[in-house]
């Protein structure tokens, strides 16, 4: 799920777009499961990932940055100045 990056760490998540409210879910296999209110449609979902991330990290929304998974649901984010442990401990 979280792992070391030279200029940090990435995290696997697995994107629910469209919730209700934007929330962590919990784990999802190998991935961290993430739901927001955005619809998938013109980078909107991925966006509001980044804003949701960057929140519940308490970064600057230039520290996440998404690697893959742009049309995908399973995404992978790097998360830059971070440990994965100071990751792990930041999204519980």
């Amino acid at each position: 799920m979280i792992q070391t990056h030279p200029d940090g760490a990435t995290l696997a998540v697995r994107a629910q777009p469209g919730a209700k409210k934007d929330a962590v879910l919990g784990r999802h296999g190998d991935s961290l499961k993430v739901a927001v209110t955005a619809p998938p449609e013109d980078g909107r979902a991925n966006a509001a990932l980044v804003e949701h991330l960057k929140t519940v990290l308490g970064v600057k929304r230039s520290q996440v940055v998404l690697l893959s998974g742009e049309k995908n649901r399973n995404k992978v984010f790097l998360i830059r100045g971070l440990t994965p442990e100071q990751v792990a401990a930041r999204v519980g």
